[in-house]
């Protein structure tokens, strides 16, 4: 369940995920970037690291990624996922961007005390969405009556690239804020944690994701990666292979879409 925040939240988070899963066995599942960071809240998620086989904390940040990571369950698990919009985690944290980036941070080890009445009310088992109006009446403390210069920059340009879909280009943002692409690239790096060039081609491959789940057939998918922006399906292939560890075919015939970038495997 996909739950949007009120309007004065908006430019600071996309939205809240509602994820369950009841089951006892095994289950494999992959986190592919969508260009934000995020905070996943529990009272207990039983999440392993794939690569290092760690116990992921109960609840977590995690950075801007540059392409996927991948876990496995032990058992059941639910949980509550903020998606922030890219910058938030910096306000957050008061951290570059560029330090967290693909990195899952413990609630724990930065503002421990602030989340424990939300993983308290998930251990007993509130109703979540009673959970996500207190968390729309806690977020706003982190939010400064002016917000800065470089937050509207970014903020501006990244509406920008989502109105275009992410065909957007280095001389096009040049023209757009008056920067230059190195002035660009180094505030994208401390406020998102990626590139410009990065996050635009993110954003056009899940505006190609937003088409597929239309519901398409494997004879237009050409077509349609043209109108995504692609200049040719191999192009394509190859981005979504980088960002999602799948081919466009693959991703299309997984059976447990969780949420548009957590999937089982």
């Amino acid at each position: 369940m996909q739950i949007s925040p009120p309007k004065h939240l908006a430019p600071f988070i996309r939205h809240y995920i509602i994820l369950e899963n009841k089951g006892k066995d095994i289950k494999n599942v992959r986190l592919f970037t969508d260009g934000s960071s995020g905070l996943i809240l529990s009272a207990n998620v039983n999440l392993f690291s794939h690569h290092s086989e760690e116990h992921i904390p109960a609840s977590f940040f995690y950075g801007t990624l540059n392409s996927y990571k991948d876990f496995y369950s032990k058992g059941n698990f639910s949980f509550i996922a903020v998606v922030f919009q890219p910058y938030f985690l910096n306000m957050l944290l008061k951290t570059s961007a560029k330090e967290v980036k693909n990195q899952i941070i413990s609630v724990e080890d930065v503002i421990k005390d602030k989340f424990i009445p939300f993983q308290e009310s998930l251990f007993n088992k509130t109703n979540p969405l009673t959970i996500i109006d207190d968390l729309n009446i806690f977020f706003p403390q982190f939010i400064s009556k002016e917000i800065g210069s470089d937050y509207q920059l970014i903020a501006a340009i990244q509406q920008h690239i989502l109105q275009h879909k992410g065909s957007v280009s280095s001389k096009d943002l040049e023209d757009f804020t008056g920067y230059s692409e190195r002035h660009l690239e180094r505030k994208f790096d401390d406020y998102l944690g990626i590139s410009p060039k990065k996050y635009t081609n993110i954003i056009r491959l899940h505006y190609f994701l937003s088409l597929m789940n239309q519901g398409i057939s494997n004879e237009n998918m050409t077509a349609l990666s043209y109108h995504a922006g692609y200049s040719d399906q191999s192009h394509l292939i190859r981005e979504f292979k980088k960002n999602v560890g799948l081919t466009p075919g693959q991703y299309a015939n997984t059976e447990n879409k969780m949420a548009v970038n957590f999937i089982e495997l």
